[in-house]
């Protein structure tokens, strides 16, 4: 029987002899975004604006009409998720998925497709008209269809190559190179060092440019349907 009225309120719950009846004072600051208390950090503003450059650049590229409302926030996330990606393969024992065209293919052709099905079902006529330069004689004409035609077809390939082998090249560098070490005096051994510094700057640069070459790429196919 409770001997006092507010006896109920005393600490009950414990874990090692420490009292949890506070615990739930800390669960407010748990449920606040971070955001609304945090002063940004220096990465979150560098962050935020790269992708407002990337967003003002393919909203360029894209023809900001009226279907085309955030469509460049699709080409961001994929800039985003490859760049993270070759950021990861560039430590030790992490797989590189963006080496091999299984991943790659895997983004580059339902891209294409969904790019072509779009445009030959609502622009039948642009996407005929993109068949034949402006200004092709007409003797050419039939040539020119069946080179724009596989110039076409090989959209998905092209990325997907330019991309695994960019980022494979590097790597099998690095690789072969570092396998020598074991066997080099240690005056050729600083000098592998330093060559494996170079290139691991180099392939940090690399992993950078074909991501966004990747959703340059892909902005601009898309552009050619509208």
């Amino acid at each position: 029987m409770m001997t006092n009225l507010f006896s109920v309120f005393d600490p009950s719950t414990s874990i090692f002899n420490t009292s949890l009846n506070w615990t739930s004072t800390m669960l407010g600051l748990l449920i606040i975004p971070s955001s609304l208390w945090l002063i940004p950090s220096r990465h979150n503003i560098l962050w935020n604006n790269i992708l407002m450059t990337l967003h003002k650049e393919f909203k360029t590229l894209i023809g900001y009409k009226s279907i085309n409302k955030g469509a460049s926030f699709i080409f961001i996330s994929l800039f985003s998720m490859i760049m993270f990606n070759n950021f990861l393969g560039l430590f030790p024992y992490v797989f590189t998925s963006t080496s091999h065209l299984t991943m790659t293919l895997s983004l580059a052709l339902p891209l294409w497709l969904s790019f072509l099905i779009f445009g030959w079902i609502n622009n039948t006529q642009h996407m005929f008209a993109h068949l034949v330069p402006q200004g092709t004689p007409p003797i050419l004409m039939p040539f020119m269809v069946c080179i724009e035609t596989i110039s076409n077809l090989i959209r998905p390939g092209t990325l997907a190559v330019r991309l695994a082998a960019n980022m494979i090249a590097g790597h099998l560098l690095l690789t072969l190179l570092g396998n020598t070490g074991p066997f080099l005096t240690v005056s050729l051994l600083t000098v592998l060092i330093s060559t494996q510094i170079a290139l691991l700057i180099l392939e940090s640069a690399v992993a950078i440019i074909q991501s966004y070459v990747f959703a340059v790429l892909s902005t601009l196919y898309s552009s050619e349907v509208n």
